[in-house]
């Protein structure tokens, strides 16, 4: 095998390296978003079970408002 058909198979190796990981860093990517769609809706779920052990306990929950802030002068 002659240093071409080297250099070859070494330029080849590497552009397949680089397709197997820009394809990780999407599944990755994805992955990631699943995340954090999974700890916001356990953030609710917790939310959820303390309000309702809250209310068992007989505390009083305050009611949640819109808030708008105004603008500081």
């Amino acid at each position: 095998m002659g240093i071409t058909d080297k250099m070859w198979d070494a330029i080849t190796t590497v552009i397949k390296m680089n397709d197997k990981v820009e394809r990780m860093a999407e599944a990755m990517k994805s992955q990631q978003v699943k995340i954090e769609s999974l700890t916001e809706r356990v953030i609710r779920l917790e939310t959820a079970r303390e309000i309702g052990l809250a209310r068992e306990r007989g505390v009083s929950i305050p009611k949640l408002e819109a808030r708008v802030d105004k603008p500081q002068k």
